[in-house]
């Protein structure tokens, strides 16, 4: 299987950002805007911090009936994810996935924020390769039949 670089070159640029500070309320307008299910957590510096998840917000904030105008994502965000780095193959990935029971995990490379790989993406990616094989055969099936 290919690394996730090949799923990260495919993605848009990280658009679905925000700040810690921001509100809950602030994360899950920005969520309905970008029809994104979560949120990449940066700082000023453009450093990493965490996700914040419709999951996260679901159970921390919903859940115990908090006030999401008042919560911030900083207390929300989840910040103990599996990282990857970008010469990991997909595999690798889905194995993270299933041990730490995530369905996204960001991605360094070196010490860079590279992006974040989602079990969407994997899945996609998978299809597209199958596609690929199917595509393959059929073409070489034509080849086969065809003596001309």
């Amino acid at each position: 299987m290919e690394n996730i670089t090949v799923i990260l070159e495919q993605k848009q640029p990280h658009f679905n950002r925000i700040s810690p500070q921001s509100t809950v309320s602030d994360a899950l307008c920005r969520m309905a805007c970008l029809q994104a299910d979560y949120l990449i957590v940066m700082d000023e510096d453009d450093q990493f911090l965490g996700l914040i998840t419709d999951h996260d917000i679901a159970t921390r904030v919903i859940f115990h009936n908090k006030d999401f105008h008042a919560v911030t994502v900083r207390s929300v965000m989840n910040t103990q994810l599996p990282i990857a780095e970008t010469a990991q193959s997909v595999e690798d990935c889905m194995k993270l996935m299933k041990s730490h029971h995530v369905r996204y995990i960001p991605v360094f490379r070196e010490h860079s924020f590279a992006g974040i790989i989602s079990a969407q993406d994997i899945l996609e990616e998978a299809v597209r390769q199958r596609q690929d094989i199917f595509d393959e055969n059929v073409e070489r099936g034509r080849a086969l039949s065809n003596p001309y």
